[in-house]
């Protein structure tokens, strides 16, 4: 197969996609996120039902926010008392999934230079979750309460072309499941109607590629152990 350049810029869109830990603070113009917005709502959903709702977040809202769930985030006995409303991890772990988590998990720790023992080092680089690591834009997305499994199914092919419409504009992305145990505040500080549950959080900005954690790059299954050809 003779390669495009069509599909060249594509695949580059996608496989360049990471999740970024530390951003610069170059704004992002209002109309230039809409038109990111626009163009990922273009992702299939099951007739047309289209369950995407998203928050855009900046200035003082956005800064209020991230007050509000840090301090949360830093009073344990307080932390403990918000939960989420939909788990997105599994109950009961088994290989290879556990392994590949945590392997990326101490990869990122190894690179910030914090070992096992430094719990207080571990929970303050998980609090930078909920400052979208220092993204101009954080977007809160959420569905209607009365949608099933298959609409979450479309919920993520509309967050996968957000980031890869990113990629397309050079800027970048990282989709943050770490905001669904605070739903609460989020919920009281955007005026989110009951109907609507937190799917996630995401930042949205431009890497700073200076910072050691966005030299991560995570590993991927080879093709042979998630996939049969059959004839």
């Amino acid at each position: 197969m003779i390669r495009t350049e069509q599909q060249n810029t594509v695949d580059q869109a996608i496989t360049s996609r990471r999740s970024i830990r530390a951003f610069l603070p170059k704004t992002i113009a209002h109309e230039d996120i809409a038109e990111l917005i626009k163009v990922a709502s273009r992702a299939p959903s099951g007739t047309n039902t289209q369950p995407w709702k998203v928050y855009v977040l900046t200035g003082a809202t956005k800064a209020k926010l991230e007050q509000e769930i840090l301090a949360v985030h830093n009073a344990p006995e307080v932390a403990k008392t918000h939960t989420e409303e939909y788990k997105y991890y599994p109950v009961e772990w088994r290989s290879p999934y556990i392994d590949r988590r945590r392997k990326v998990g101490w990869d990122l720790y190894a690179l910030l230079g914090l070992g096992r023992e430094n719990k207080a080092g571990m929970h303050a680089q998980h609090g930078r979750n909920y400052l979208f690591f220092d993204a101009p834009v954080g977007l809160i997305f959420t569905i209607d309460r009365i949608m099933e499994q298959g609409s979450w199914l479309d919920y993520g092919m509309f967050l996968q072309n957000i980031m890869i419409a990113a990629r397309g504009r050079g800027l970048d992305t990282c989709p943050q499941a770490a905001f669904t145990q605070y739903h609460k505040i989020i919920r009281s500080v955007l005026d989110m109607p009951e109907e609507e549950m937190v799917v996630c959080g995401m930042a949205l900005g431009y890497a700073d590629l200076d910072k050691i954690e966005n030299s991560l790059v995570t590993e991927r299954a080879d093709l042979t152990e998630f996939t049969k050809f059959l004839d």
